[in-house]
């Protein structure tokens, strides 16, 4: 492992021991292979002056919910060290009474939670301590034997310290186990199937021992080889996997695929369904992953009620009084030949369940070489779930947004009412896959849920290539907003161009069937699925000379109420907004709005209102519809919403 530590950086803290406590937290952070989202923490202890001027002595400790790859000063609570070391005394102390009386001891009432840890690093007699669960350690813990290779390859620099509950109990442990050690010739512990503490004087002293320590048991897994492999996924099973994932845990998920070589490698193991089923890589990832991992094969709702049933039966094994059962379903899976799968309401939480899934599955094979990976038993990892102190993190979550864990594909999408739509059901929750032929979409949408790509709709090989990269990205797809449309020149029928009646047809008739046609099969194992399409006031209010345009949308008209007959059946909904008079898109220049204002003898202000309510109509308008559509009306199908303010001709 790379020693990051750079002179000139820590030189910028200039001695201040919380400023040099921020910098090599980042540097442990940075590193996935010692933590990974939150994990591991750090302390650093000084001596200052409170509020009125008294001496006090603190301990800086990681707040909970805090990175150590983005921490700052703000992200460690001050503790007062008194207060720790009392409670490191007690005969026993309740998780509830631990945070309780740590918060209590806080100087600062706004800083956050302490880390559970906070009384073990208070009785380390070290200015600094780091604490990361680094996956070489783990590894080695993780493997018959593993206690005997950890003091054959760190002999007595180390205090090796059985598997026990974070927090309190481990405090109390490694007082007991300390009272009459030798702190001069400990570089640190290793706490079997959880981790490694280092510590020093300085910063630099405990980071580097760290790294050395770290490094060494990383060399034991120099010359294993990890499983790679290649494989052709079918975006169908896909998105039929996450059907049942979320029909389990009751809400839409979204399922993040890593078809990575090393994924794909493991997956294809004859054994690798066993190895994903013995337990995590640590026991504060099962709050994440759960404790083992879906195994998928062909047949994805029978695969999805084994692991339910498997989870109902480990529950009722360990739960005891007081527990309510989780939802039973996996937080990730082994597709086998495939590649590894992450399940999450968020795209931020698959990506976080991905990276333990990824560190996970190498860490496996190390401990495989070692002579069978080896987790802790049901039991501890069950406790660790269920928790109070580590349900709380997930709790903090807040309410979920109302299309939370959806997924939308949106054409026409760069700007106006397309773009508006696409923000609005993003804004709800939903991940978006956002499609223009202008490229300016994407870097309109970029992010981590949001994705835009340049696309002739009218080139049916690119559709079906953005549609299977949406799923791709996020398993599958439940919302299809058919937005795609252009006016084109007004004319009578008598002088109209055939070359502006063929591209309308293409554009606003014939590229929405085939978005349909290739996206159906998906909605059909989508989350409350449904299809919105943008049509016309025009439909029932037409005009003349726009023969071309409105004749176009008329048929799309017809081609959603054929399509809500054929797919009601499937549970998938089709409806159509009716926008009209929206002038906040880049058609309607000032110019052309004044023009057109000017020939009813109207202001601009006045010809931009002109319906029953007296209302200007916004893209953004169009967008509330269009979310109002796909995540309140769930029972309504067929129907012609108009978005206009009410038109008289329509009404």
């Amino acid at each position: 492992m790379q020693n990051r530590w750079n002179v000139s950086d820590a030189a910028t803290c200039a001695d201040d021991a919380l400023a040099l406590r921020v910098y090599s937290s980042r540097l442990l952070g940075a590193e996935p292979d010692l933590v990974l989202h939150g994990g591991g923490n750090t302390s650093v202890k000084r001596s200052t002056r409170d509020f009125f001027g008294d001496p006090v002595d603190l301990l800086y400790v990681k707040g909970s919910g805090w990175d150590l790859a983005t921490i700052e000063e703000a992200g460690f609570a001050p503790v007062r060290m008194p207060a720790l070391l009392k409670m490191a005394d007690l005969p026993e102390l309740s998780d509830a009474d631990m945070v309780l009386q740590q918060r209590a001891a806080m100087t600062d009432p706004t800083a956050p939670t302490p880390s559970i840890e906070a009384i073990l690093h208070a009785i380390l007699p070290f200015q600094f301590v780091d604490h990361t669960h680094a996956d070489a350690v783990v590894a080695l813990t993780n493997s018959p034997g593993g206690e005997k290779r950890v003091r054959d390859l760190y002999g007595d620099r180390v205090l090796v310290v059985p598997y026990v509950m974070p927090g309190f109990i481990l405090a109390k442990t490694v007082r007991e186990m300390t009272r009459e050690a030798d702190w001069e010739n400990l570089d640190g512990m290793v706490l079997l199937n959880h981790g490694i503490f280092t510590w020093g004087g300085d910063s630099k002293t405990s980071y580097d021992r760290m790294i050395e320590l770290v490094t060494l048991a990383e060399d034991a897994f120099a010359k294993v080889k990890v499983a790679a492999g290649e494989s052709q996924p079918a975006m169908l099973e896909l998105a039929e996997i996450r059907k049942q994932v979320s029909k389990a845990r009751g809400r839409a998920v979204l399922a993040r695929l890593d078809a990575t070589p090393e994924a794909v490698g493991f997956s294809a193991l004859e054994n690798a369904g066993v190895l994903a089923s013995r337990g995590p890589l640590t026991p504060d990832h099962v709050i994440r992953t759960k404790r083992v991992a879906g195994i998928f094969g062909s047949d994805a709702a029978a695969d999805v009620e084994a692991f339910a049933s498997a989870y109902r039966e480990y529950y009722e094994r360990n739960a005891g009084d007081g527990l309510t059962m989780l939802d039973p379903a996996p937080r990730w899976g082994v597709w086998k030949g495939q590649g590894t799968l992450a399940f999450d309401t968020t795209v931020g939480g698959s990506g976080i369940i991905a990276d333990l899934v990824s560190h996970t599955v190498k860490a496996i094979q190390w401990g495989e070489s070692l002579g069978g990976w080896t987790a802790l038993p049901e039991s501890d990892i069950f406790a660790i779930e269920y928790w109070e102190l580590e349900q709380a993190k997930l709790r903090k979550g807040g309410r979920a947004l109302p299309l939370q864990g959806k997924v939308a594909l949106i054409t026409g999408g760069a700007a106006g009412i397309g773009a508006a739509c696409a923000e609005a059901l993003n804004a709800a929750g939903a991940a978006i896959v956002v499609l223009d032929l202008n490229p300016e979409v994407e870097t309109t949408f970029t992010g981590p849920d949001r994705l835009g790509l340049t696309v002739n709709l009218t080139d049916d090989e690119a559709v079906k290539a953005a549609i299977a990269e949406t799923v791709r990205r996020f398993g599958g797809i439940d919302i299809v907003l058919s937005n795609a449309g252009i006016f084109t020149a007004g004319a009578n029928i008598d002088d109209m161009d055939p070359g502006n009646w063929d591209k309308s047809l293409a554009v606003n008739l014939t590229s929405h069937q085939r978005l349909l046609q290739y996206t159906i099969p998906f909605l059909k194992k989508g989350i409350d699925p449904t299809a919105i399409v943008i049509g016309s006031r025009n439909v029932n209010a037409p005009g003349a000379g726009a023969a071309s345009y409105s004749c176009a949308k008329a048929a799309l008209t017809q081609l959603v109420r054929v399509a809500a007959l054929e797919l009601a059946p499937h549970g998938v909904r089709v409806n159509i907004i009716h926008p009209d008079a929206v002038f906040d898109t880049k058609l309607w220049t000032p110019e052309a709005l004044k023009r057109s204002a000017e020939r009813y003898g109207l202001t601009v202000e006045e010809y931009k209102t002109r319906n029953l309510m007296h209302t200007e109509i916004k893209s953004k308008d169009v967008g509330t519809a269009a979310v109002a559509l796909a995540a309140d009306f769930l029972k309504t199908t067929g129907a012609q919403l108009p978005v206009d303010g009410g038109n008289d001709r329509v009404i």
